[in-house]
């Protein structure tokens, strides 16, 4: 079994069931990794690089992403509650790192301010999570629940909501230009307009 180390470089390893509740991490690079029902539950990951790596059934959550960078990760069947996303390091360059969540559970997480075009959430819940000031702008967000998270002059413009349900999404504070919804979830828009229908 390999171990999770800082200061490594690791490319094309499987990491499976690596118990690393609350470790400290830094400075390490993973390209092309596989972590498999590993537990970075609390851990710290600092100014660590990911690239081309998923992670399977992993619990994730109140991981600190100090600095850590992400591209063209995939998340499956994860638990990440809690996460600040925000901490990680997202190059202005970079505005589509191929960041994809899958059967996730990512409640009372962060995507405060981000810049995160192409985000892939599919079959997700994420209750209470914080999408003030980003763009997802061709984003695909579909068949997740949105229960009590928070947008706000977020720009969710060409975002695929297809499926999606209980989202709260103010269409005067947040741009939702040629967004797709499905229809009944799309009459949840007009409540922000105060409008009241009737048969």
């Amino acid at each position: 079994m390999n171990d999770i180390a800082s200061n490594q470089q690791y490319f094309d390893q499987v990491f499976d069931r690596q118990h690393l509740s609350s470790a400290d991490i830094r400075e390490s690079v993973f390209e092309e990794c596989e972590f498999s029902d590993c537990d970075f539950s609390a851990s710290t990951l600092a100014r660590c690089k990911f690239v081309d790596c998923t992670f399977k059934r992993c619990n994730l959550s109140l991981m600190t992403l100090s600095q850590s960078r992400f591209s063209t990760v995939e998340f499956i069947e994860c638990k990440l509650v809690g996460v600040d996303w925000t901490k990680a390091q997202w190059p202005s360059f970079d505005l589509a790192p191929g960041l994809a969540f899958r059967s996730c559970i990512l409640n009372d997480s962060s995507f405060f301010g981000l810049t995160l075009h192409s985000l892939q959430l599919q079959d997700c819940r994420l209750h209470d999570v914080d999408f003030r000031e980003g763009n997802f702008s061709g984003s695909a967000m579909r068949d997740c629940e949105f229960s009590n998270s928070v947008f706000m002059r977020t720009d969710l413009s060409k975002v695929d909501f297809s499926g999606s349900t209980d989202f709260t999404i103010d269409v005067l504070t947040n741009k939702i230009t040629k967004a797709t919804f499905s229809r009944m979830e799309a009459l949840s828009l007009l409540d922000s307009l105060g409008i009241e229908l009737v048969d």
